[in-house]
């Protein structure tokens, strides 16, 4: 763990790691989507309402347009339109395609570029946030592995894509570090934002919660401090609010979840019906079934194993994000989302670069592991497989 008497960390400390994982990781990406076309049967583009799907295709134009799949599309038609009801639009919380909106303005009104930007400057920022709050509660060699290891986790290239996880990871870093330094009014304001990116930013207020109870008897009164956590419930509110004036449905967002066909469960059970699927019980070609259950099998398994290591705050939130939606599966592929849902999961990579650099796990087994992911899912992504 962190040395209670070493220099207060600072954000520049991790700017050149950072700025090296970040590049390398992104030129990864930009060959990759120049060569995917091909490498895989491409699927069927599939447009939502109000947002044509462009189908795959050659060229360097690819390295941007190659990022326009699944749910990239509904935060792009968002931003570009808003919302509508009755479309399953609500599903999606509204900061992500706002920011969006704000620098398309900016740059032209090219909502896709725009988007891109705004996922890229996050991600950079929340490997910079990361660094910093990992050398805090680990070290600074600890903090070196575990950008990398976020970074190229198998599904880490929807930090690059038109997506809502890389604004989140940020935000939830920040109300995170925030707590850390004792900054309370940080925490209320990073802590809301990041709940009005995902719905599942709510799980951020019990952890934030165990850490104010954690520093109570050395950092002044409680109460502000539990105030602070809770008030990350502010940012579903406000969504719900806003559906309810400007549509007379301020559950929109909820009965949205409707068109996943998402049905309550047990996470053991749901665990043991994605293995069932995942060996092929049932199914005639599993392949889906059995990357979903490996990548997050990854996620499960570092947070169990790394229980005694990780700070309980950071505990709770990593169970809490894996219960939550394990308890919400889509029954034929019950860990459908879930990959692309650990890789926010942050807690995970802190427990593998631990070990790492306690030499209880190869370093450069994590690394290829995770680089082969990587690049297999990214290329399946780019080719509409049904990898979301």
């Amino acid at each position: 763990m962190s040395d209670p008497t070493a220099r207060e960390p600072r954000l520049p400390d991790g700017l050149r790691p950072c700025l090296v994982t970040f590049l390398s990781v992104r030129v990864g990406l930009i060959v990759l989507a120049a060569i995917a076309v091909g490498l895989f049967p491409a699927r069927d583009a599939v447009s939502v309402p109000g947002w044509m799907a462009p189908s795959p295709g050659h060229g360097w134009h690819a390295i941007v347009t190659s990022f326009e799949r699944q749910d990239a599309l509904w935060f792009l038609r968002i931003a570009t339109t808003g919302y509508a009801a009755a479309d399953g639009s609500a599903a999606f919380f509204p900061l992500y395609p706002l920011l969006v909106r704000a620098v398309s303005w900016i740059v032209g009104g090219h909502p896709l570029l725009a988007a891109l930007l705004v996922s890229h400057a996050a991600f950079f920022g929340s490997l910079l946030v990361l660094y910093d709050l990992t050398t805090r509660e680990f070290s600074e060699a600890v903090a070196r592995r575990a950008i990398v290891y976020l970074a190229i986790f198998p599904t880490a290239f929807f930090f690059f894509a038109p997506y809502s996880e890389s604004l989140f990871l940020l935000l939830s870093l920040i109300a995170f570090r925030e707590a850390r330094r004792d900054r309370w009014g940080g925490v209320a304001l990073a802590g809301a934002l990041a709940a009005l990116t995902r719905s599942l930013g709510i799980v951020l207020a019990p952890a934030l919660i165990v850490m104010a109870l954690e520093q109570r008897r050395n950092h002044g009164p409680l109460w502000p401090k539990l105030v602070a956590a809770a008030a990350v419930i502010l940012g579903p509110i406000a969504y719900l609010g806003w559906w309810g004036v400007a549509h007379s449905d301020a559950l929109a967002p909820i009965h949205a979840q409707a068109n996943w066909q998402r049905e309550a469960g047990l996470p053991t059970t749901t665990l043991w019906n994605a293995a069932k699927l995942a060996f092929g019980v049932g199914v005639p070609d599993p392949n889906y079934w059995l990357i979903d259950f490996l990548i997050v099998g990854v996620a499960v398994v570092a947070v169990v194993a790394g229980a005694r290591r990780l700070p309980l705050p950071y505990l709770v939130y990593a169970l809490l994000s894996l219960l939550i939606p394990l308890s919400y599966p889509f029954p034929p592929r019950p860990l459908l989302s879930m990959p692309r849902f650990v890789a926010v999961i942050f807690p995970v990579s802190w427990v593998l670069a631990d070990a790492a650099e306690r030499g209880r796990l190869s370093h450069t087994a994590v690394v290829a592991a995770f680089a082969g992911g990587f690049a297999l899912l990214a290329v399946l992504f780019m080719n509409w497989w049904y990898i979301f």
